[in-house]
């Protein structure tokens, strides 16, 4: 182990737990009474009879669950498997349970604590946006295969024009041609009925006010992320409130319904938003095309009746105003700008002549400050030119390697300086002693790769392709390695499996930080599972580094010891070939507990070696594979594991276990932590 010198730099990276937040469970046994399994087991019943409630329609209906169907056709039983497929995916994000709350206890009898809610919604929104980006992938292989389909189809009605027998076929054959072509249900609505069957949602139940984990300045980058951690429960609905359900509840001394939470996103043409004071327009009677017209009266029932209750019995409401915007896959998104109170409501003639309610609503006094870039969704202070950096110490670090400048700037040391003491390289150094293995034989495919199951390389990733077409190309989840189309493969540099091979796309600045020195972010917003930049410096031997001390950027190269579960790490092998895994001599015992090569970018690296660490990293790692199959030297990449939105830092974790760095005399070292995360563990090492 190398010898940490410096404050919270970039450290000894490492991929032990492939860019996750190291887990508690390497440090702790975790220890669970019956008692405590069998309420949690009653809870987390009572939470899918809930939501299979909510999902019938029955909730204020009071009617009971409805008994399963002994005679369910192939269609039903495929469903329930994909519930349960759904239900494993969610055991493995958020844990066996709900919730595991405070029942995790350590060796010493002590409680670990739980997640923080910051924490519950980052990961229920990744779950969302896995489900998301899966259900993305079977819509573009079922628009590739219908394309298909209608190429042969149109060549056979060539060869059977003129006959009688090809005009029948042809009649019949065309209603299964529409049927290609129409447009299949959104995969983010298709999503949130995942995160339903599968009991995923973070809040199932609607509450008033605030909900913990999401503060002010919040974005969700579509109304479906809104319904997944149940802070607005309708995708299309403006008002979402709380139906005849409730009386029996906490709730019960309200009068229902009652709103808890409104969007304002311009879809009325009598809606006035002057910030903290606005006139909203109560829902229905509007015209659904777009056009913003009332073409009928509005009726009190309903989110109307829900704000009108909300008047009388002085209950705020959440209000989430959306903005156009275009990095967002609905063109939208929605930043939540706290708690309002409806002071007033009436109806009157609207702008078009139909009756509509109008409710006065009035921002909350101690809530923090609501800016106007807020309210018209400024990107912060993204400067469009070079001319508008604050505090410019670099035009480009990289010296023009890159297609896209990296500025630097440096608001906080007095003379402002740049970074120095590396030379900027965008492409791995081979140490002399390294030898890389020779290119292997690619796929076949012609052009890009199109079908996972004729693919050579989609077969080596589980007959499956790890990647989607949108955004330029978007990993659909982590996995122990992701096997990529390399020089010897047949089709072009646009395949979707050479997503992690096109470099640096978005504009990425290099900043300094008061505590915890360079750091990177982007101007850019960066969509989840997007790649970043990948770690470059020098590929040495690991044991060449072992005498070397004060260098915070050595990164190793441990995907193989990852994907066997070895020293602690946390497994991920996914539906990587196992035929591919086994062929790895695992005798070398050296090679089994320390990687026998890392990336040494101290002297030599591009940007990835000023990417800080965070306890609640906003990244993670993935290890690569493309000109050969080497796990000892894959490739190692930053993917987003969230949407990040621009001028936020980019971080991920070093993967470091708590007291497992040593100094010279063999005496623990010790590294503060100054991430700032809610769950930060307070030391680096």
């Amino acid at each position: 182990m190398v010898e940490q010198c410096v404050s919270n730099g970039p450290g000894r990276k490492t991929v032990a737990k492939n860019g996750k937040k190291e887990s508690k469970k390497t440090e702790t046994q975790r220890r669970t009474s019956d008692r405590i399994k069998s309420r949690q087991r009653e809870e987390k019943e009572q939470l899918v009879k809930k939501r299979v409630q909510i999902l019938d329609g029955q909730e204020d209906k009071g009617n009971p669950r409805k008994r399963p169907n002994v005679n369910a056709t192939e269609e039903e039983e495929e469903k329930e498997k994909e519930v349960a497929m759904a239900e494993r995916m969610v055991n493995q994000v958020l844990g066996s349970t709900e919730v595991q709350k405070e029942v995790t206890l350590d060796d010493a009898g002590g409680v670990v604590p739980e997640k923080s809610a910051t924490v519950k919604v980052k990961d229920t929104l990744r779950l969302f946006n896995k489900f998301y980006l899966q259900l993305v992938q079977e819509e573009e292989l079922r628009c590739a295969k219908a394309k298909v389909d209608n190429k042969v189809s149109q060549g056979s009605k060539k060869l059977l024009k003129g006959s009688k027998k090809s005009a029948d076929k042809s009649k019949k054959e065309k209603p299964s041609e529409d049927g290609d072509k129409k447009k299949a249900k959104r995969p983010d609505l298709k999503a949130i009925t995942k995160m339903f069957e599968a009991n995923a949602t973070m809040y199932p139940e609607k509450r008033i006010g605030d909900l913990p984990g999401i503060s002010v300045g919040h974005r969700f980058y579509s109304r479906a992320e809104m319904v997944a951690v149940g802070f607005h429960s309708h995708w299309l609905n403006g008002i979402d409130y709380m139906g005849q359900s409730y009386r029996k509840g906490v709730y019960h001394n309200y009068t229902f319904p009652l709103a808890v939470a409104i969007v304002i996103s311009g879809m009325y043409e009598d809606d006035l938003d002057n910030a903290e004071d606005v006139i909203y327009t109560g829902q229905g009677g509007h015209d659904l095309t777009g056009n913003k017209r009332q073409i009928r009266d509005q009726k009190l029932e309903r989110g109307n009746l829900a704000l009108k209750n909300c008047v009388e019995q002085c209950v705020p409401v959440r209000v989430v105003r959306g903005h156009e915007c275009a990095s967002s896959y609905c063109g939208r998104v929605y930043t939540y700008d706290g708690l309002y109170k409806v002071v007033q409501y009436w109806a009157e003639k609207g702008l078009s002549g139909f009756t509509v309610f109008k409710y006065r609503l009035r921002r909350l006094e101690g809530q923090p400050i609501l800016t106007t870039n807020q309210v018209q969704f400024s990107y912060g202070r993204v400067p469009q030119s070079v001319a508008e950096i604050r505090g410019l110490v670099c035009e480009d670090i990289s010296g023009g390697q890159e297609d896209v400048p990296i500025p630097a700037t440096n608001l906080v040391d007095d003379p402002p300086v740049a970074p120095s003491g590396y030379t900027y390289c965008k492409s791995l150094q081979i140490a002399k002693n390294v030898k890389l293995p020779a290119n292997v034989s690619g796929c076949n495919c012609q052009g890009t790769c199109v079908d996972p199951r004729t693919c050579a390389c989609a077969k080596l990733n589980g007959s499956d392709f790890p990647y989607v077409q949108i955004n330029g190309g978007r990993l659909i989840e982590a996995r122990a390695v992701v096997f990529e189309c390399g020089p010897s493969c047949g089709c072009g540099p646009g395949c979707v499996n050479r997503t992690s091979q096109r470099g640096i796309k978005h504009r990425l600045e290099v900043f300094r930080t008061p505590k915890k020195g360079w750091a990177v972010r982007s101007w850019d917003f960066i969509p989840s599972g997007a790649p970043v930049c990948e770690y470059i410096g020098a590929l040495v031997r690991t044991e060449d580094t072992d005498h070397v001390c004060e260098n915070n950027y050595i990164f190793d190269i441990d995907c193989l010891q990852t994907m066997r579960g070895l020293g602690g790490r946390e497994r991920r092998l996914g539906d990587v070939s196992v035929s591919a895994i086994n062929s790895f001599d695992g005798d070398d015992q050296k090679s089994e507990s320390v990687p026998e090569f890392c990336i040494d970018a101290g002297s030599t690296g591009n940007i990835a070696r000023f990417i800080n660490h965070s306890c609640e990293p906003n990244l993670f790692v993935q290890c690569v594979l493309s000109s050969h199959h080497d796990v000892k030297l894959a490739r190692v990449m930053l993917f987003a594991a969230d949407n990040i939105p621009p001028m936020q830092e980019l971080t991920y974790d070093y993967g470091y276990a708590l007291d497992s760095v040593s100094g010279p005399s063999g005496k623990i070292k010790q590294m503060p932590c100054y991430c700032g995360a809610v769950d930060c563990r307070k030391r680096l090492f």
